[in-house]
């Protein structure tokens, strides 16, 4: 297991990997992207080429088409710079600081305890690969580095007509290699806001930390389909289940930590009368078990401890408590609905990602994802009806549109007739249930012809993330063949 750091020069392409290093190096998690794009602005004026930073933050870097290739349409090719911050409970790490600890095993690049960043580190790398290169062929070339789109899309909402000249976006954000996307999900967030009432801790009573952790989380969209174990869902059927039959009393429960990441890790404080102490060990350890069997396939690593703790000044009242515990256990969670249109590719789905205390309120974030808008508007109707029947608010915000599938693009049948060239096999025409930002670009540049491609990335949005470096060098291939194959203008 060598650092990446000093393995780059060793894989292919070597210039993808360095800038992939360089990446690596420099803190990006989602709304911290300045230090990175102030390093990716200062080379690339030092290479002479034409930069923007528009109002959000996005960078749009301009390079000349190579001789020859002048006539030719106009290329962007897009990544985003932030990255999803997500690590294991027993490493100590501070995302806007420390650099990831990226390094070779096998086939695979990963890192230590972290999300690696490979989404969209790779995309980003290529890009800027290109835009050093001076023996890659291309018409005029554009690369658009958009911010936040991990925790908002805000640089994708925020791109403004006129800033691009490009007939063609290549986005960079799909995640398997010898798969071309030709659409994806749209979304909205859900927030629920639940109202305390406090009680005094009942006399007699002790206090104790459950955390349940080693699950595998991943990507909301990509990952939904796994059948993986959410953190958040499954402290909460344990709660409910053993409130009553321990007078469990409840001060603090959290769970999760982004809104697009499959909950690995929740915990919650409960105070209860100390001669209950051995049933709860128990009531912990047969939970451990049971959901060990359930989730074997899926969730080796689950752990459910319980320590003992400070006590709280205060827990829920009887009312809060009820509402939170059956709330959280209530709420659709997973795959809602397979495609009928697209085989194998998941229509709608839910993620109730995070759940936080703080002060009088409990918050539970919940990413709605569908390929169609009417599915979207039924799950945001049943989180409707949930709040309703629990008396609490939900609040519907940040949604963005969906990448519809347009079976006749050019560039498409350009991709796909490249990679069959290159690899003498047809490539499988997909729709991702993710949040690509190709939507949101279609509001700006209506006529845009659009597609996605990457190279294979496992577990992204979680400490398990990996590329596969075999994968990246096809992707790299695949995209220098499109750029030199992009027709001239009409």
């Amino acid at each position: 297991m060598t650092a990446i750091s000093s393995l780059y020069p060793q894989l292919y392409p070597q210039p993808l990997w360095q800038w992939f290093a360089q990446i690596c190096a420099i803190p990006h998690p989602s709304k911290h992207e300045q230090a990175l794009s102030r390093h990716i602005q200062a080379w690339a004026r030092d290479k002479g080429l034409t930069v923007v930073e528009d109002k959000v933050g996005n960078l749009i870097i301009k390079k000349p088409a190579t001789a020859g290739m002048e006539n030719r349409k106009t290329v962007v090719i897009q990544a985003h710079l932030d990255m999803v911050p997500q690590k294991n409970a027993d490493k100590v790490h501070d995302f806007t600081k420390d650099p990831i600890d990226a390094y070779v095993d096998g086939e695979w690049v990963t890192a230590r305890g972290t999300t690696l960043g490979a989404d969209n580190g790779i995309g980003m790398a290529s890009a800027l690969a290109i835009l050093g290169s001076d023996d890659i062929k291309h018409g005029p070339l554009e690369v658009l580095l958009t911010i936040d789109e991990e925790a908002g899309m805000t640089g994708a909402f925020g791109l403004e007509a006129g800033l691009l000249d490009a007939e063609i976006l290549i986005n960079t954000d799909s995640e398997q290699e010898g798969e071309i996307y030709m659409g994806c999900a749209g979304g909205v967030d859900a927030e629920f806001s639940i109202p305390m009432q406090w009680q005094p801790v009942p006399a007699g009573h002790q206090a104790y930390r459950l955390n349940l952790s080693g699950l595998k989380g991943g990507h909301s969209g990509v990952n939904i389909h796994l059948g993986r174990g959410n953190a958040n869902k499954l402290l909460a059927r344990f709660l409910v289940e053993q409130a009553a039959a321990l007078d469990l009393k409840v001060s603090e429960i959290s769970g999760g930590s982004l809104r697009n990441a499959i909950p690995r890790e929740a915990g919650v404080t409960v105070t209860l009368a100390a001669d209950n102490r051995a049933r709860l060990e128990q009531a912990v350890a047969a939970f451990e078990t049971l959901i060990r069997q359930e989730l074997s396939a899926v969730e080796p690593a689950i752990k459910f401890a319980v320590a003992e703790t400070i006590l709280p000044a205060q827990v829920m009242n009887n009312d809060s408590q009820h509402k939170v515990l059956h709330l959280l256990n209530a709420c659709p969670n997973g795959v809602v609905r397979m495609s009928d249109d697209i085989a194998g590719v998941v229509e709608t789905s839910l993620n109730l990602g995070v759940v936080t205390t703080t002060g009088d309120t409990v918050q539970v974030v919940c990413l709605i994802r569908s390929l169609i808008d009417s599915g979207r508007e039924q799950v945001e109707s049943t989180l409707a009806s949930l709040a309703a029947l629990t008396g609490v608010a939900v609040k519907f915000s940040g949604a963005y549109p969906g990448w519809k599938p347009d079976p006749a693009s050019p560039v498409m049948a350009i991709v796909k007739d490249t990679y069959q060239a290159i690899y003498n096999k047809e490539p499988v025409i997909m729709v991702i249930h993710a949040g690509l930002e190709c939507g949101l670009f279609k509001k700006p540049y209506p006529e845009m012809d659009m597609v996605s491609i990457g190279p294979t990335i496992r577990y992204p949005h979680g400490p398990d993330e990996m590329v596969n470096i075999e994968t990246v060098g096809q992707y790299w291939q695949l995209l220098l063949a499109v750029l030199e194959r992009i027709p001239a203008r009409a």
